[in-house]
């Protein structure tokens, strides 16, 4: 009597319990996939909550920001950084102030003042050349080059305006007055029309030269420029994304 294939009882039991068997497999690999996934997937996802990287500035300036007669944390550049932080906003921050400069010692020093990588500037200059009574053409021609030559680096610029005393008379006071907003408008860089605002001419803020601020001045003088800062770095964030 000829066997036909696969009719035995124990033929058909083992064909079931191969069958049940890749079952058991096929639900395994199907449940295994999305446990996969699960646990590849933090690791090749973006992290959306990672902090942006903090703005790479540098304050480029004479003593007012330097911090002449100032211990370093109490200098412009560290307490601006300081009130900065404490809403949320992360700056590496390089204080170039040299004492006694005037714009055209800034210009001479640009170059090595603000580092590679640099994509901020605030630009603290024209009190001594105020001071010294310098030829307002002189000062005009200096920050025009250094805003040049930060431009071509592709760097924003915040620039900070000064006021001439009145000793030499208003005919200086108007042509070196005028510096600061022509130059912001021809470049298109943002100004802060007075650097010393609320704090020139208060002897309480002022250190006993009459010119420098003490440590509670230069707070005044954070206060008083960090809405502008804040605009300033958002408008830098902004562009970076």
């Amino acid at each position: 009597m000829a066997r036909s294939y696969g009719t035995s009882t124990a033929r058909v039991e083992g064909l079931k319990r191969m069958f049940a068997h890749i079952r058991v497999l096929i639900v395994a690999l199907m449940t295994a996939g999305p446990v996969l996934a699960q646990t590849q997937a933090p690791a090749t996802a973006p992290d959306k909550t990672a902090p942006d990287k903090p703005v790479k500035m540098v304050v480029l300036g004479d003593s007012l920001s330097a911090g002449l007669g100032l211990s370093a944390p109490a200098a412009f550049p560290a307490r601006l950084q300081k009130a900065l932080s404490e809403k949320g906003i992360k700056v590496d921050m390089i204080n170039a102030g040299v004492s006694g400069d005037t714009t055209s010692g800034g210009r001479d020093r640009l170059d090595w003042s603000v580092p590679e990588g640099t994509e901020a500037v605030i630009l603290e200059l024209g009190a001594n050349d105020a001071l010294r009574g310098i030829d307002p053409a002189v000062t005009r021609a200096a920050l025009s080059d250094i805003l040049t030559r930060l431009k071509a680096r592709k760097i924003a610029v915040l620039l900070c305006g000064m006021l001439a005393p009145p000793n030499y008379g208003s005919e200086y006071a108007a042509r070196f007055n005028a510096i600061y907003p022509e130059l912001s408008k021809s470049f298109g860089v943002p100004l802060y029309p007075f650097f010393l605002e609320g704090v020139a001419s208060e002897a309480k803020l002022n250190q006993a030269d009459g010119i420098h601020p003490t440590a509670e001045g230069v707070d005044i003088i954070v206060k008083n420029i960090l809405p502008m800062v804040e605009a300033f770095i958002g408008t830098i964030s902004g562009q970076r994304s």
